[in-house]
């Protein structure tokens, strides 16, 4: 239950019977109504609810806004409603409060809707997918991937709660020039556990810590045995060894603070499928 949307409407309904019953009385002419709207004003002191009522008739009334504003007021009746009072501000705008009813049924709905309260079907419903963080997974997260976590699950959330299907992805992107330099830096790091400074480190490959975590423990479970092998076949072994591992720590931080995601869509399979060309 939206209890803000229905105070909104119940102000609506109260403002244009008070205006018929100006019409009715000869204090307002006929005439066609124009629209108007009912906000929340962003100073509480200006009450609950705002209306511009009398602002947006002045041409179809004839008289100042504010006239027309003390006619609305006088001839509106709250009873039944979750408006308490109503009054006037400046030029000729309406303010009104909400009554301590509003808020009871307010807590009434938080207990009885429990984990669905806020929830809202108000707009379409749209099938959304909303794809974020998606972090280079040739290494750790940083700062900026946490934080646009926070950022994408936030808004994920948001979309969900106001009715939508929503699909949160994670775009891995296992192919490319980031996993061929992935690949070089642990073939280094690899080579020179048994070749020592032989085997000189690229300059432009990936200096972390991690790369040389990953090579010896691929080296502690292989061996020397992709030593001699060609230069392919042991940056393959090195990725599917390492790449896997980046991708579930990746999960796993984001899991630390409450991140989980519906998809993980590797970039590799829209190679592999043709679809990239």
């Amino acid at each position: 239950m939206n209890l803000i949307k229905k105070a909104s409407e119940q102000l609506n309904q109260i403002i244009i019977d008070a205006i018929n019953k100006g019409i009715a009385n000869g204090e307002l002419k006929e005439g066609t109504l124009n629209p108007f709207n009912i906000e929340i004003p962003a100073d509480k002191s200006h009450g609950d609810f705002a209306t511009n009522a009398a602002m947006t008739n002045v041409k179809v009334f004839g008289l100042p806004p504010r006239k027309i504003a003390e006619i609305i007021v006088a001839n509106a009746d709250c009873k039944g409603s979750y408006i308490t009072e109503l009054s006037i501000a400046g030029p000729g705008f309406i303010n009104a409060k909400i009554s301590p009813n509003w808020f009871g049924d307010v807590l009434c709905a938080v207990q009885d809707e429990k984990q669905d309260y806020g929830r809202t079907t108000d707009a379409p419903k749209q099938k959304i997918m909303v794809e974020f963080v998606s972090a280079n997974p040739t290494g750790p997260m940083h700062i900026g991937n946490a934080r646009g976590g926070a950022i994408g699950d936030c808004l994920a959330s948001v979309l969900d709660w106001a009715g939508n299907d929503v699909t949160r992805e994670f775009y891995v992107n296992d192919a490319g020039n980031q996993i061929e330099k992935f690949a070089v830096s642990l073939e280094a790091r690899y080579l020179q556990i048994f070749k020592g400074d032989e085997i000189e480190f690229p300059e432009d490959a990936y200096h972390g810590e991690d790369i040389k975590v990953h090579a010896k423990n691929f080296a502690d479970i292989n061996g020397d045995k992709f030593v001699d092998a060609s230069s392919d076949e042991r940056k393959k072994a090195l990725v599917e060894f390492a790449l896997p591992k980046n991708v579930e720590n990746l999960k796993t931080d984001l899991e630390k603070y409450r991140i989980y995601y519906d998809v993980w869509f590797k970039e590799s399979q829209l190679h592999q499928q043709g679809k990239v060309k």
